[in-house]
């Protein structure tokens, strides 16, 4: 996935890894780079900058460790495309792999460990840019929850990301300005539907939806219980293929995987705070029957099993 875009705007190939973060201090956010193993001309970076955001795709080759104290004013969008990237911030960690994106807010101290052949894509988002894109709320900032997701689960934020993609690539060098205003507003609707957000409980896309309003608070109320098709479709007086169609467009899943994301992230939570310390009694009280199945999806979605986040809870 993206691993071939942005040909056209390589920058480094084959370059010391001291070359490219470099760049990236320049260009793309502040940091620090620390050398865990070896020293290999093995990195390489291509950029470019469209309707106010930039684009990059980022290989360090090496073990490294990159921190950041804080990034100025901007988000950055972090998809894994290869290898894994391990995110370290107080007494919290998750490790990322492919497919997997998160969101890093602004202010927000990074401490990051790239495997050797870990490869990103990161959109930088200024932050006049992404509260542009909320009106009606105020002076609220939008502040991201550090919650990987993965990007096999959100198809149409996937397809609007791969159709910019391939768009640069058929320009190459050619203006592409009217391309990416096009797109911008898609984009940053997108990821405020997929990733969760300090505006996600305000139901941005249920203001106008009563309905789904309803189903979101009674998914959140219940998320213990088996929660069916039938049952969101007499809470809200919607049926079913509406319900359907309100999921696509608020969060571009189904209801059957925003229930199951749901449960998952409580049951995240009740593991982080030590409510719990037998993973099976806990699954099994969300409703997870099937413990292989549970375990996969849990690491899907986290980056993690669910052993390790026990462990960091200790």
């Amino acid at each position: 996935m993206f691993s071939r875009s942005l040909a056209a705007a390589t920058i480094f190939h084959g370059a010391h890894p001291e070359d490219v973060s470099e760049f990236v201090n320049r260009h793309i956010g502040s940091h620090s780079l620390h050398l865990l193993a070896g020293e290999n001309r093995a990195s390489s970076l291509s950029y470019r900058e469209f309707a106010g955001f930039g684009l990059s795709r980022i290989s360090y080759g090496n073990h490294v460790r990159v921190k950041s104290p804080a990034l100025e004013s901007i988000y950055h969008f972090q998809i894994v495309t290869r290898g894994e990237c391990r995110w370290s911030q107080d007494d919290d960690c998750l490790t990322m792999r492919k497919g997997q994106a998160l969101m890093v807010n602004p202010d927000e101290r990074v401490d990051l460990e790239y495997s050797p052949e870990c490869e990103k894509i990161i959109i930088k988002v200024p932050e006049s840019v992404m509260n542009s894109a909320h009106p009606g709320c105020g002076r609220k900032d939008v502040r991201f929850d550090r919650v990987p997701v993965n990007l096999a689960l959100c198809p149409s934020l996937t397809n609007v990301l791969e159709a910019v993609f391939a768009e640069f690539e058929e320009a190459g060098d050619e203006d592409t300005s009217d391309i990416s205003v096009s797109y911008r507003e898609i984009i940053l609707k997108k990821l405020l539907r997929v990733f969760p957000s300090n505006l996600s409980d305000q139901g941005m896309v249920s203001a106008s939806s009563p309905g789904l309003d309803r189903i979101i608070r009674y998914i959140d109320q219940n998320a213990r219980e088996d929660i069916g098709i039938e049952e969101l479709s007499r809470v809200s007086n919607m049926s079913v293929r509406s319900i359907y169609n309100a999921f696509s467009r608020a969060f571009s899943t189904s209801p059957k995987t925003y229930v199951k994301q749901v449960k998952l992230r409580k049951l995240r939570e009740d593991l982080l705070r030590g409510r719990c310390r037998n993973i099976t009694e806990v699954a099994l009280d969300y409703g997870f029957g099937h413990l292989g199945r549970f375990s996969s999806d849990y690491r899907k979605l986290f980056g993690e099993l669910p052993s390790e986040t026990v462990r960091l809870s200790g």
